[in-house]
């Protein structure tokens, strides 16, 4: 059979999607093609429980004639809009599965009730769900880490991330991540990584780092996200909101530091990473939060660079 799994949103979302992959190919003998954004699509491409990908476009024509081209059997789709579920309607997919929300479920014809706002699972959990209505045999488990680095070189560095694109609803202020990094300078070399929507915050990291005395730099010359991912990998530790990148830690099970949200939806519980739990180390951090706080987290990298 010819599956195609679609994710169409953010870096994060992307990665929570992986282990519907990682599963079919793990247990079946099925083709897996992904439909993906633009930014996720090499990433996509890289990983070898992926078979194929198509890169989602605005081209809705275009993006249809490519869907029905290789003539699925089977659509298993983890974020659903109209746009979305009238291609792959029209697409003539025979089945076709999603959650059963939005408007956009008319154009399913298997749906699948989660509640997903009641939290009662991790996202990448609410996806692997939905391919219970394509085969009840399957195992709802995983291999980790879903990529694996060849031959990484490791390194004793620890990356701060302290951006967070507009998808992050808890983070620690600029001033605490910048005394968390001259903490961690102390024990190993720190270096800074921005997304292209983080340049305000770079530039207040710049200015500090300018500095010599600190075993501090800044990079934010990664070419891919593919080259971004394997830089993660190489780290002793990942300190970063719930954003993407942190979604990419947890791809290589590299050990993360993050910070959370205070609400249930935006808690942990949601959006912990693919990682072994033993790799997580998370904090719920409200917008107010006290000095105490601060001080758990910087006991916590701490005593995690020294391990």
């Amino acid at each position: 059979m010819k599956l195609l799994i679609s994710r169409h949103d953010k870096i994060g979302d992307f990665v929570t999607m992986l282990p519907v992959c990682k599963v079919l190919k793990e247990q079946t003998e099925h083709t897996i093609v992904m439909l993906v954004s633009k930014v996720n699509a090499d990433l996509a491409r890289s990983l070898d429980f992926v078979d194929e990908v198509i890169e989602y476009t605005d081209d809705s024509k275009a993006l249809l004639q490519t869907i029905r081209s290789y003539r699925f059997d089977v659509s298993i789709s983890g974020y659903i809009d109209t746009i979305l579920g009238k291609i792959l309607f029209r697409s003539g997919i025979p089945i076709r599965i999603a959650p059963a929300t939005k408007m956009a479920q008319i154009f399913f014809n298997k749906r699948v009730k989660q509640r997903r706002s009641r939290v009662e699972k991790r996202e990448f959990e609410y996806n692997l769900d939905l391919l219970k209505a394509f085969d009840q045999s399957l195992v709802l488990d995983f291999e980790r880490p879903l990529l694996k680095i060849k031959d990484p070189v490791p390194h004793e560095f620890v990356i701060f991330h302290p951006g967070f694109g507009g998808s992050s609803d808890g983070n620690l202020v600029l001033d605490d991540y910048w005394k968390l990094a001259k903490q961690a300078a102390e024990r190993c070399a720190v270096v800074f990584t921005f997304g292209p929507d983080d340049q305000e915050t770079k530039t207040y990291f710049v200015d500090k780092t300018e500095d010599a005395k600190y075993n501090i730099s800044i990079r934010d010359d990664f070419k891919t996200l593919v080259e971004f991912t394997k830089f993660i990998a190489a780290s002793k530790l990942f300190v970063s909101t719930s954003t993407g990148p942190m979604h990419l830690a947890g791809l290589t099970n590299t050990k993360t530091l993050s910070f959370f949200g205070d609400t249930l939806f935006a808690s942990a519980k949601r959006w912990g990473t693919v990682s072994d739990t033993i790799c997580q180390n998370n904090f719920s951090v409200p917008s107010d939060y006290s000095h105490n706080l601060y001080l758990e987290i910087e006991t916590r990298l701490l005593e995690l660079i020294d391990a």
